[in-house]
């Protein structure tokens, strides 16, 4: 644990449910950035530290979320940011957006281990730059982009980077029961706030992906400060030198946590960040 002296050299921060605070009632969070957050971003910014954005969110919709919050990277002439996308799986530099790195898998096996067991559920793959490709409408608002209907066969014929599983029918509980019995042998998966399952290649996350980054500007994981609200932020907080629970972050994440802020409607990022930067 950091002790009084210490100061992140790195912050990274998850977007949904940390950033952005959800709609009530709806799988979708609001798309602009609370006053206080931003504030607070903007006094990492201003004391030198690199801040960098680590979601499952495919790059286009992270990108737009970087713009909206001013994000550049103080160290470089360009202001060139790392972006850490689709859970660890796409690595970004931006602006402009230039992909720099992809982790791949084949995610047929899995996909249709999980249909077995909810033949109803949605299916969703990246189209990079556009929205997704689905295999069925997903509910509105919860995918950004334009959303291309693809027969099932033709969404995991090759190699791809993340796999999106929707069941609105189910729970989140339901997926989480499911994927323990399964194994899913091949792949590795996190499961959403609802019936929500992301699946990536073996070994990636968003704590893999933020190690690229942190390699390549020279920072060491004890100097990295990441704030999560999500199961699929485990990994990153658990990682991090100082890893930081949003307050209405499930069980699992407050367990892995170094410590917990305030939840994402009462600015719980600003929080964490006016301990460092304010």
């Amino acid at each position: 644990m950091p002790n009084g002296a210490w100061q992140p050299k790195l912050v990274a921060l998850d977007i949904d449910g940390t950033l952005l605070k959800w709609v009530d009632g709806a799988g979708t969070t609001h798309e602009i950035v609370p006053d206080a957050v931003h504030a607070a971003v903007q006094r990492v910014l201003d004391a030198g530290v690199h801040v960098v954005l680590a979601s499952g969110r495919a790059p286009h919709s992270m990108t737009a979320i970087a713009e909206q919050l001013g994000l550049r990277d103080p160290h470089t002439p360009d202001g060139r940011l790392w972006i850490v996308a689709s859970n660890g799986s796409v690595i970004v530099r931006h602006p402009p957006m230039e992909i720099v790195h992809e982790e791949t898998f084949d995610a047929a096996p899995a996909v249709h281990a999980v249909l077995q067991r909810h033949p109803e559920a949605l299916v969703a793959i990246e189209e990079r730059g556009v929205g997704y490709r689905v295999s069925a409408p997903f509910p509105p608002g919860e995918l950004g982009g334009e959303l291309i209907v693809t027969h099932l066969d033709d969404l995991v014929s090759a190699p791809v980077s993340r796999v999106i599983i929707r069941d609105p029918q189910a729970t989140a509980d339901d997926f989480v029961a499911m994927a323990a019995e399964l194994g899913l042998h091949g792949t590795d998966y996190v499961v959403g706030w609802t019936a929500w399952m992301d699946l990536s290649p073996v070994g990636v996350s968003k704590a893999s992906g933020l190690e690229y980054v942190a390699e390549r500007l020279g920072v060491g994981r004890g100097d990295v400060l990441a704030i999560g609200d999500g199961r699929n932020d485990i990994e990153m907080l658990g990682w991090a030198g100082r890893g930081v629970a949003m307050g209405q972050a499930v069980q699992e994440v407050l367990d892995v946590a170094d410590h917990v802020t305030a939840p994402v409607d009462d600015d719980g990022a600003a929080v964490e960040l006016d301990r460092w930067f304010g």
